[in-house]
């Protein structure tokens, strides 16, 4: 068995190529092609190869830095920043990224220009806010003019295609509606620009819903998608929304963390309540005396404790201060030592938090 320190994200390599290409297969048979994203794994090189084994033709990030390991690690296919550039970033963003989602007509002027001065050409995908209201033109008349511009007046840009967002902030489900909406879009695109757009993205993972419930119109061509294949059947696409064919897809990251402590104590604190270490005030359940394992790992690494979800059966995990996690084993008591490693399988956030500690050692299997 291999030795690990602790605590340990492990990375299994086979789960990831094995997602990525059941949901490549899938969207492939609609002609949708998927744009791996690599941020919540930090960036790292191995989930990029493996977006590719798998069958991504892209690989996108909202980090430029992250796209910048991929090209300097070989990564041959495009490299798609995925949050808008920021003006700051420009000159450095079109030496990196082959495409960028964009919104702005005075960010897309100065990409323009920066390619220009360069020498190449820059892709972009201009965003449609549909209403999840985070990024994208929420005017979609001026896109359509945006898009015109972009065509016949920005020598140093390619309009590559449209596209949107939905369920990443305003919580908006991506509707057979919604796709149509982005579809007839494109169609006025393209009308416009008198040619057909290379992209037509549908949004992220929750567009999973149009593919497997067969809604997704025939213009929709591309999915950017990193929590489905990167978090399996516990991404929150499954759990609020019941898509039960996402169970066929596994876990490839895991968290394992050691007991430090193992004792009975009350379930409820004892004396005057004010706040945690967060500053926060808090609600408790007394249970009576519970036996309890402390974990040598806290909010400082993974952020939320409903973000991880323990392997153990009979196990809760009920608390944690930045670096410590509380885990309830009254109901497994005889199985838990001191020394012992437990093992949890994380949602999005939690992956995306346990990625980026230095605290956290990392393992690729």
């Amino acid at each position: 068995m291999a030795e690990y320190k602790y605590p340990a994200l492990l990375h299994d390599r086979a789960k990831l190529v094995s997602n990525v290409k059941k949901l490549s297969d899938k969207c492939g048979e609609q002609g949708i092609q998927i744009a791996g994203i690599i941020k919540a794994t930090n960036g790292t090189v191995a989930a990029a190869e493996d977006f590719v084994a798998g069958g991504a033709k892209l690989i996108g990030s909202s980090r430029l830095e992250q796209l910048k390991r991929a090209k300097d690690a070989g990564i041959k296919v495009p490299l798609l920043l995925i949050r808008v550039p920021m003006l700051s970033e420009i000159d450095e963003m079109v030496d990196i990224a082959d495409i960028s989602l964009n919104s702005e007509p005075l960010v897309l002027e100065a990409i323009n220009k920066a390619a220009l001065d360069k020498g190449i050409t820059h892709k972009v995908i201009l965003m449609a806010d549909l209403g999840d209201l985070r990024e994208g033109f929420f005017n979609l008349d001026e896109l359509v003019e945006t898009a015109a511009k972009v065509e016949n007046e920005m020598p140093g840009l390619v309009l590559a295609g449209i596209g949107t967002n939905l369920g990443c902030y305003g919580s908006v489900i991506p509707t057979e509606d919604k796709m149509v909406a982005l579809a007839k879009l494109a169609e006025r695109v393209e009308a416009e620009i008198g040619r057909e757009l290379e992209y037509v993205s549908g949004g992220a993972t929750t567009s999973l819903l149009g593919v497997y419930h067969g809604y997704m119109p025939d213009k929709i061509n591309m999915l950017r998608l990193g929590a489905g294949p990167l978090i399996g059947p516990l991404e929150d696409v499954r759990l609020c929304y019941n898509l039960e064919a996402m169970d066929e897809l596994e876990c490839p990251f895991v968290l394992k963390a050691e007991v430090i402590e193992l004792k009975v104590k009350a379930s409820y604190p004892q004396g005057e309540l004010g706040v945690d270490a967060a500053g926060k005030k808090r609600e408790y359940v007394d249970r009576g005396m519970r036996m309890r394992a402390l974990l040598a790992i806290g909010r400082a690494d993974y952020g939320d404790i409903d973000d991880l979800v323990p392997e153990m059966e009979g196990t809760t995990v009920i608390g944690a201060s930045g670096d410590h996690t509380i885990v309830d084993v009254e109901d497994v008591k005889d199985t838990v030592k001191i020394g012992d490693i437990m093992t949890f399988r994380l949602k999005y956030s939690a992956l995306l938090n346990l990625a980026e500690s230095e605290n956290v050692k990392k393992y690729e299997i």
